[in-house]
C-alpha cells in the first residue's frame, strides 16, 4: 500500500508545474522563487513521492531515500535504484537546492518535499505548495538536462522546464551577487563612523531685521570721520536741551569768529532797513515770465544741514539773500548767498534736539528768527544779541507747527501733535502759556492764521480740516467752526491763500491737491479744485507740504517725484504754470518756499541741501 502522502504529492506534480518567480537573497544563498502554475496531466500519473535527486556534471548520482520509503517501495524503484529521501512538512512546498562544491566542479540539485500538510482524520495529505525556491552557490560546467533522458516517466515538457531552471541557476551564479554582497558587507562593517559635522553657531542678530544703513545712523563707506563725529554728536544731543537761553555760536565755523561778527552785523542792520510793502498779485503772464527766467547752478546749491530738511524760510530783504533751513536732528542752517565761496556764507546752529518742523521771520522784526521744534521748546533767535532765547517750552508735549496771531509777532498759536493748542503770549513768562486747549482731534499737524481776519486759524488733523475762532476757545474744548471731512487718507498740511485768505489748500497722501472757497466762511466751505499730484514721497523723504507763493495769491509750489527731478507751480485752476528745471537739480525737494517779494525759489532735500532758483535779475544781488 503506497503512502498516501506520497500519492498526494504525486498528484499534486502531475497537475501543476513549477515556474519561475523572482530571485531573492537569503543570506550568503541566491533563490529562485518557483510558482506552481496550473497544466494538462501528464501523460504518466507518477505515484511516487518525489524525493531528493542529485545531478553531476556527467550522470545522475546515487538517489538517497528513507528506510521507510524503500521497505515500502522496493519492487517499484524507477529511478535506477537510487536512495530517495523525503522530509515532510505541513506545509507541501517543494524546495529546489542547486550546490555546487568549493571548486566548481561538480553541482548537485536537490528536490525536497517540504512542509506536507497532513490530516490525521483523512487519509490523504493535501499538498499546499505554490511555490518552489532554487538557490546556488556555485557554477556548473555542464547542463543538468542533458541526463534528464534516463526519466522515461517525466514529460519533455518538465524536462525544458527543468532545463530553464538549471540555466537560470547558472546564469545567477555567474553572477557572483553572493560574493558581491558579502563584500558589500566587510566594506560597510570597516567603516568607520563619520564626525558628525558640527552645526554652525547662530549669528547673533543685534536687530529684528534689515534695516536701512541711514536708519541705523551708520555710515556708508567713504563717509569722512568729521561727517561720523558729527552724526554722533547729534545722536548724543538728541535729548532736551536746557532750560533758558544760550549764545549763538555756529558750529562749523568756530576759527572764524570775526567773519561771523560781522554776518551778524550784517543781518541786523539789513533787518532794520527791510520794509513791509504791500502785497499784490501780478498779472498772471507776467508772472508766468518770471518764472520762466528763474534758473539754477552749481553756485546756487549748498549742503546747509546735516539732516533732512523739514522747513524752509526767507529773510524779507529785497538787496541780499537769506536762507533758513530748519533740520531733522535739531539743526537750523543759515545761507548768505551773497559770501563766497558758498562754504564761508553757511553758518549751522543747534537750538534744538529734534525736527525743527517750522521757521518764520518775524514779520515785526526781521531780526528775530522763530523756530518750533518737537522737543516741545520755541525759541526766537535774535541776531542784534547773538542769543536763542526761549519763547515757549512745554516738556509733557511735543510740538508741531505754528503761526502768529497778530501782526507784530508777540502771540503765537502752537499746536501740538497730541491734538491740543496752545495760544502763547511772548510777554508773559515763557512756560505760562495764555490758554492751554484741548482739541477733539487725535493730532495736529498745521496750524496757520487767516491773513485778514487774524480772529480765524485753520488746523489740519490726521484726516479732518478744522476752522477755529479764537475768540470761543474754551481750556475744557471747542467745537469748530467749519469742518472739512473730504480727505480720505493722511493729511500733510492747509493753508490759507496769502493775501486775502479766500483759499484754502490741503496736501493729502490720497495723491490730491485740493483748493477751496474759503471767502465767506460760514458752515461749509466749497471745493473748487482737485489737483492731481504725487504727494506719497515715501518714508525715506521728508513728506510734501504744497504752499502759496506768497506774491501771488492764486498759484501753488509743490515739489514732485517726477523725472527728471522738478519743483512745480499750479494754477488755483489746476493749471500747471511751470515746472523748475536744471541739470543741477538731481533729488527730490520735499520743502519748497518762494521770496515774499522777489522770485526766487528754495528748495530743500531729504539730505540737507538747499537748491535756490533765481531770475536772471536777482543774480547781482549776490555779488
Amino acid at each position: 500500500m503506497s503512502d498516501p502522502c506520497s500519492a498526494a504529492v504525486g498528484k499534486a506534480a502531475s497537475r501543476r508545474s513549477l515556474q519561475v518567480l523572482e530571485y531573492k537573497e537569503n543570506q550568503n544563498t541566491p533563490y529562485v522563487v518557483l510558482r506552481p502554475i496550473p497544466r494538462t496531466l501528464l501523460e504518466k500519473t507518477i505515484k511516487k513521492h518525489l524525493a531528493t535527486f542529485s545531478l553531476s556534471n556527467d550522470k545522475l548520482d546515487q538517489f538517497k531515500c528513507p528506510k521507510s520509503v524503500l521497505e515500502e517501495e522496493k519492487s517499484s524503484n524507477v529511478m535506477l535504484g537510487k536512495k530517495m529521501e523525503i522530509k515532510k512538512t505541513c506545509r507541501g512546498i517543494l524546495t529546489l537546492k542547486m550546490e555546487t562544491t568549493s571548486n566548481g566542479a561538480g553541482s548537485t540539485l536537490h528536490l525536497t518535499p517540504l512542509d506536507v500538510y497532513s490530516d490525521s482524520k483523512k487519509s490523504q495529505c493535501k499538498s499546499t505548495s505554490d511555490a518552489a525556491v532554487l538557490s546556488e552557490d556555485g557554477e556548473s560546467d555542464e547542463d543538468v538536462p542533458s541526463h534528464l533522458d534516463d526519466f522515461s516517466e517525466l514529460s519533455p515538457y518538465e524536462r525544458k522546464r527543468l532545463k530553464n531552471i538549471s540555466e537560470n541557476a547558472n546564469f545567477f551564479a555567474s553572477l557572483q551577487l553572493s560574493e558581491s554582497a558579502a563584500r558589500l558587507r566587510e566594506i560597510i562593517e570597516k567603516r568607520q563612523p563619520e564626525s558628525k559635522r558640527k552645526k554652525p553657531k547662530k549669528r547673533e542678530i543685534e536687530i529684528g531685521c534689515r534695516r536701512s544703513m541711514r536708519l541705523l545712523k551708520v555710515d556708508p563707506p567713504g563717509v569722512s570721520a568729521v561727517a561720523a563725529d558729527t552724526q554722533s554728536a547729534l545722536e548724543e544731543e538728541n535729548t532736551l536741551l536746557p532750560t533758558g537761553p544760550f549764545e549763538m555760536t555756529p558750529e562749523n565755523q568756530d576759527d572764524n569768529s570775526e567773519l561771523f561778527k560781522g554776518f551778524l552785523q550784517t543781518w541786523a542792520e539789513m533787518s532794520k532797513t527791510s520794509r513791509k510793502t504791500s502785497k499784490e498779485s501780478s498779472n498772471l503772464e507776467s508772472y508766468k515770465a518770471n518764472l520762466s527766467g528763474m534758473v539754477i547752478s552749481e553756485d546756487n546749491i549748498c549742503k546747509v544741514t546735516n539732516g533732512a530738511v523739514f522747513s524752509v524760510a526767507f529773510h524779507p530783504s529785497e538787496t541780499r539773500t537769506l536762507v533758513a533751513a530748519g533740520a531733522k536732528f535739531g539743526q537750523i542752517g543759515l545761507w548768505d548767498l551773497s559770501q563766497q565761496p558758498k562754504e564761508d556764507g553757511v553758518y549751522v546752529f543747534q537750538p534744538h534736539s529734534r525736527p525743527v518742523s517750522c521757521l518764520y521771520f518775524s514779520p515785526a522784526n526781521p531780526a528775530h528768527l522763530l523756530s518750533l521744534s518737537y522737543d516741545g521748546t520755541v525759541r526766537c533767535g535774535d541776531f542784534s544779541t547773538a542769543v536763542f532765547d526761549e519763547v515757549y517750552r512745554n516738556e509733557s508735549s511735543a510740538f508741531s507747527s505754528f503761526d502768529f496771531l497778530a501782526e507784530d509777532a508777540c502771540t503765537l498759536v502752537v499746536g501740538h501733535w497730541d491734538g491740543q493748542v496752545s495760544i502763547v503770549d511772548r510777554r508773559t513768562p515763557r512756560t505760562s502759556p495764555e490758554k492751554l486747549i484741548q482739541f477733539s482731534l487725535e493730532k495736529i499737524r498745521t496750524v496757520h492764521v487767516h491773513p485778514v481776519h487774524r480772529q480765524y486759524f485753520v488746523t489740519a488733523g490726521s484726516r479732518d480740516v478744522h476752522i477755529y475762532d479764537v475768540r470761543n476757545l474754551t481750556p475744557t474744548g471747542s467745537q469748530p467752526l467749519i469742518s472739512l471731512t473730504q480727505h480720505t487718507r493722511s493729511l500733510a498740511s492747509a493753508y490759507f491763500s496769502p493775501i486775502t485768505g479766500n483759499r484754502m489748500l490741503t496736501t493729502c497722501a490720497d495723491s490730491y491737491l485740493r483748493v477751496f472757497d474759503s471767502s465767506r466762511l460760514s458752515t461749509r466751505l466749497p471745493l473748487l479744485t482737485t489737483i492731481r499730484h504725487e504727494t506719497n514721497s515715501g518714508r525715506w523723504l521728508t513728506r510734501f507740504q504744497a504752499n502759496w507763493d506768497p506774491k501771488q495769491e492764486d498759484c501753488v509750489v509743490v515739489g514732485s517725484m517726477a523725472y527728471p527731478r522738478r519743483v512745480e507751480v499750479f494754477h488755483e485752476t489746476g493749471k500747471r504754470l511751470h515746472s523748475f528745471l536744471g541739470e543741477s537739480l538731481a533729488s527730490v525737494c520735499s520743502i519748497n518756499a518762494m521770496h515774499p517779494t522777489r522770485f526766487i525759489l528754495a528748495g530743500g532735500n531729504s539730505s540737507g541741501k538747499i537748491h535756490v532758483f533765481m531770475n536772471q535779475s536777482d543774480a547781482g544781488c549776490l555779488v
